[in-house]
């Protein structure tokens, strides 16, 4: 990407922070509201029967569920980080830090991300980087924070929107490619918010990417940001633009290759979460909505919006008879409305899901 100039760079990192909480929450469709689990009452479990547990790395995890990236870049912003780190490691959960472009230019804005590591030493932490950094820089972002695995996030559709970004994308499944090859963590291809088709996921197994942030449409919308920095590369209407989280789920596991999803975009409370790692998904990132709570709470406040994430995910494993994720993503559901139709109009095979409602 091109160098927009550290000064530039810090101060577009404070506007997008400060957009991203005027955004109305809720205001695009995830998809999600189109899927329904099917309720079992007389499910034989009690609470303490339920292991909603995950392990990433070796690293067991109280629930699969990831702050994910919000921030950094800018010393205003390390108190941020510093609080969503330690709610992270009280929670028992994963957590990813924003990109890390700044500090890989200036190694004294380092300490808004290795904050995060020294507030949570033991806990899943992840880097992230652009789709077009060099391999050694995405290796320093790895390093920074002693990183479990590292974001690579995709963002055209940002990036045309925004006066300064960029305008060339030449390359960017092959820079995806030599990032993959010279990293030794895990390598997660991150969409930001306009969501994972087939066909990309496709492209990215292909370069030997097995684990996808779909990032889909529902959530925080950078089109909509940049409108609101002033930008006027894109009118409204372009606001829609994008694949919805449930569609961009569906379609990237329909592929049945060894993929690895996280489901991220306008993911707001704990049914949600649920509904997608029963269509298949591996872990959960929640962005917006944890900030929110933080910036206009309190860290107390999200610390017990965290521990009522869990519990609740845990009470829904419960009410669809799973014991465990394994059984979890294996429980009964219906695909309705619109995230239907889509799916159907492009031939996604939806077998997989209907196999299991007829099931004794």
């Amino acid at each position: 990407m091109k160098n927009t100039g550290m000064g530039m760079r810090q101060k577009r990192k404070l506007e997008h922070l400060r957009c991203a909480l005027e955004e109305t929450p809720g205001a695009a469709s995830s998809g999600l509201e189109d899927v329904f689990l099917v309720h079992q009452a007389v499910a034989g479990l009690g609470v303490g029967d339920i292991d909603a547990g995950y392990s990433f790395g070796g690293k067991k995890m109280s629930a699969p569920l990831v702050i994910n990236a919000i921030t950094g870049g800018d010393p205003e912003l390390t108190e941020i980080n510093r609080q969503l780190a330690r709610a992270a490691r009280k929670a028992g959960i994963a957590m990813a830090v924003g990109s890390q472009a700044a500090a890989l230019e200036a190694p004294s804005l380092s300490e808004t991300f290795t904050v995060v590591r020294r507030e949570n030493p033991d806990g899943v932490i992840m880097a992230n980087v652009g789709c077009l950094t060099p391999p050694d820089l995405a290796a320093q972002a790895v390093e920074m924070i002693g990183a479990d695995a590292l974001q690579v996030h995709l963002n055209i559709p940002q990036e045309l929107a925004m006066r300064e970004g960029e305008r060339d994308f030449t390359g960017i499944l092959e820079g995806i490619c030599r990032i993959v090859r010279s990293t030794k963590v895990p390598v997660i291809a991150k969409e930001v918010g306009f969501g994972i088709s087939r066909e990309t996921a496709a492209q990215l197994h292909g370069v030997g990417v097995e684990w996808i942030d779909i990032g889909g449409h529902g959530g925080t919308n950078f089109v909509a940001i940049e409108r609101m920095r002033g930008a006027e590369e894109f009118g409204p209407e372009m606001e829609e633009w994008g694949i919805t989280t449930a569609v961009s789920l569906v379609e990237t596991l329909s592929l049945e290759l060894p993929i690895r999803c996280i489901a991220t975009g306008g993911i707001r409370n704990p049914l949600e979460a649920a509904k997608c790692v029963a269509l298949g998904a591996d872990l959960v990132g929640v962005a917006g909505h944890f900030l929110r709570v933080l910036v206009k709470g309190s860290e107390a406040q999200l610390d017990n919006e965290l521990e009522r994430f869990v519990r609740e995910f845990r009470s829904v494993m419960l009410m669809t008879d799973s014991r465990d994720l394994e059984r979890f993503k294996m429980c009964s559901l219906v695909i309705t409305g619109k995230t239907r139709e889509w799916l159907e109009q492009r031939g996604v095979n939806l077998g997989r899901y209907a196999r299991r409602n007829k099931k004794e």
